[in-house]
């Protein structure tokens, strides 16, 4: 078996960790940094309570349906020059970003953002494959990955709300800037080119999946604010739903595809994405609508209502740094079912939360569950992602994973603006018809997380236990 990329020296894996991981977690922190702002972005640009949701989708939208073509180009062109490209792209539309003076700039702007993270993302899980041996030295390097992807969005809802308070919302894109200069310096300097690989780009498939993926969004977001009977809503489903269809025809006759179905045809593999799509849906009710429970509702400020996620992000990064210790002693089967049943307690905790309830006893202890709960599970399911999967997919397994990641919260938020839009009209549009609608999405989200434990029971635990072995990257 032919390496693909020459082994580091014991110098500069420290310095490629950082790299990785620093990138990834400006990836993850962009996706949430905006909704602790959101209330200043939209009386600032203009937004329509609908259009709103547009905001994280226009990122989430095009890094998720890009994704796969992105981990193909780096398989193609190379891993640290697709890298170095998602870069620059990505800290150049920050700054566009940060000064946009209408809704139409910023949305275009995060559009194109989005796409530089479907270009880095990739990059980054399979330069940290290639560069890091199976085994303990693997291990770490994941359970920091996967703490970058948990914490980070946390960490942007906190940093969000300073920035909005104190400075701007837009400072939380300006900051890229200096950052991404400085990854961008550091990645030329200590990360070695891995092995290309010839091949052709699929655009055929990467269009029809994009376009399907954003079509569906749409067309559930359109239904919020106008109704099933909406012909455009309606349209825009049929159309996702056909370019969906359309995307694995493409798959299975086009001679290199994006998505090279194999990767699905494990079982495990297959369960670790649905699963993470389905958390991820319900996960994306709790970041997008706490921020208006804690802001409309309990009337926190945005720079305290930001500090007020911080019960998520501590006990979220102190239970993903310990995650390589307990995996050893429990198995990664028993932190992944762990992780989800402590966040469907959360969240249907927080799904009491109302007009009366104290921020420490009706938010903060739930969102303490949700913490631990999300740093337990994101490595092992990124793990089950990514396990024993041939060198030449590399490229695709771990793109695949930021597919599952992305689109899974795009689809999620689209599904619980419907959710909030339509949860009995009678309640009105007051403080108290807010908390309640709030708490309806709560549990819609609760109950995703619990499909998505009904998932890696049948489709990841069980299989390991028949088969009486651990998750191999974590073992």
């Amino acid at each position: 078996m032919s390496r693909t990329a020459p082994s580091p020296s014991p110098r500069n894996t420290g310095a490629i960790l950082a790299i990785i991981v620093a990138s990834y977690l400006m990836i993850v922190v962009d996706i949430s940094i905006v909704i602790t702002g959101l209330p200043r972005i939209q009386s600032s640009l203009g937004f329509t309570s609908a259009q709103l949701s547009w905001v994280t989708n226009a990122y989430t939208l095009t890094f998720g349906g890009l994704l796969l073509l992105g981990a193909r180009a780096g398989d193609i062109l190379g891993r640290r020059r697709m890298f170095i490209l998602g870069l620059t792209v990505f800290t150049f539309a920050s700054m566009v970003i940060g000064f946009a003076p209408s809704a139409t700039w910023l949305l275009a702007a995060r559009a194109v953002q989005g796409a530089g993270a479907a270009v880095l993302a990739p990059s980054t899980l399979a330069l940290l494959s290639t560069n890091f041996a199976e085994g303990p030295e693997r291990t770490r390097a994941l359970s920091l990955y996967a703490a970058a992807a948990g914490v980070g969005a946390t960490l942007g809802l906190v940093l969000g709300g300073l920035f909005a308070d104190l400075v701007s919302w837009r400072a939380g894109f300006f900051i890229n800037l200096p950052i991404g200069v400085l990854l961008i310096a550091a990645a030329r300097r200590h990360i070695e080119e891995t092995q290309r690989q010839p091949g052709q780009f699929d655009m055929g498939g990467a269009l029809s999946s994009t376009l399907g993926m954003t079509s569906l969004v749409y067309g559930l977001v359109r239904a919020a604010d106008a109704g099933w009977s909406d012909r455009f809503a309606l349209a825009a489903l049929v159309s996702g739903l056909l370019l969906i269809a359309i995307f694995v025809g493409i798959e299975r006759n086009v001679s290199q595809p994006i998505l090279p179905l194999r990767l699905l045809a494990n079982r495990e593999r297959a369960g670790a994405y649905l699963a993470r799509m389905l958390f991820l849906g319900g996960a994306v009710g709790f970041w997008f609508f706490s921020t208006q429970f804690l802001q409309g509702v309990l009337h926190l400020r945005p720079i305290h209502a930001g500090l007020a996620f911080l019960p998520v992000t501590l006990p979220n990064f102190a239970s993903a740094m310990a995650v390589p210790r307990l995996a050893r002693r429990f198995g990664n089967e028993a932190l992944l079912v762990t992780g989800l049943l402590l966040g469907v307690m959360g969240l249907g905790w927080l799904g009491q939360a109302g007009v009366a309830s104290s921020y420490w006893t009706g938010v903060a202890l739930p969102m303490v569950l949700i913490g631990l709960g999300q740093g337990l599970l994101l490595a092992p399911l990124t793990a089950a992602g990514v396990a024993g999967v041939a060198p030449k997919d590399a490229g695709a397994a771990s793109g695949l994973v930021n597919v599952a990641h992305q689109l899974g919260g795009a689809l999620g938020l689209g599904l619980l603006v419907l959710v909030f839009a339509n949860a009995a009209p009678a309640m009105g549009h007051d403080v108290e018809g807010l908390a309640r609608r709030i708490s309806v999405v709560m549990d819609v989200a609760a109950v995703l997380l619990g499909l998505a434990l009904v998932v890696a029971v049948l489709f990841i635990v069980m299989p390991q236990h028949r088969r009486g072995r651990k998750l191999e990257v974590l073992s």
